[in-house]
């Protein structure tokens, strides 16, 4: 079925429910390869007179490279539908499973040259704006680094303008 594009600001859905309860796959394409890694982190509003979308990637992680090497990456929503698959991307490394995205059944697509998937439910385009890591001198406390950062390995912060949604 062909994804149809829609205003991004007639979306509906709660974005805490999207991102943290459902998640969402973070997606680029590299020297004509794709690869994604799964969310559950990440905020949509407006910065800049743009409507943007935040994601937020380990260093660490194969994807980062694919994003970091594009202009461009893609949000996918499932709906609360692919939480298995979904749970298999966030698990194993495209570097050590290259086909990661076959295993989990999902199936590729492209919206106007952007990866996606045949299953998604929402496809945001969000081209990158501002990237940064986050620092531990920046931390206003230490609880938030002990739970989640105890190898130090601080993630980078993605602010991207949405420029096409497709459902």
């Amino acid at each position: 079925m062909k994804k149809q594009e829609i205003n991004v600001k007639e979306l509906n859905g709660n974005v805490f429910e999207m991102i943290g309860d459902q998640w969402m796959l973070i997606t680029a394409k590299k020297d004509g390869k794709i690869n994604t890694m799964t969310a559950s982190w990440g905020a949509m509003g407006i910065m800049w007179g743009k409507n943007v979308a935040t994601a937020y990637i380990r260093p660490q992680r194969y994807t980062k490279e694919f994003v970091d090497s594009s202009d461009v990456f893609t949000l996918s929503f499932f709906g609360g539908e692919q939480k298995k698959a979904m749970g298999h991307l966030g698990s194993v490394s495209g570097r050590t499973e290259p086909d990661k995205i076959d295993r989990a059944g999902l199936h590729v697509t492209e919206v106007e040259g952007y990866p996606t998937f045949e299953e998604a439910t929402l496809t945001l385009v969000c081209k990158k704006l501002y990237v940064q890591e986050m620092k531990a001198e920046c931390f206003l406390g230490t609880e938030e680094i002990e739970r989640w950062y105890p190898d130090k390995d601080f993630h980078y912060m993605y602010m991207a303008e949405i420029i096409k949604a497709f459902d």
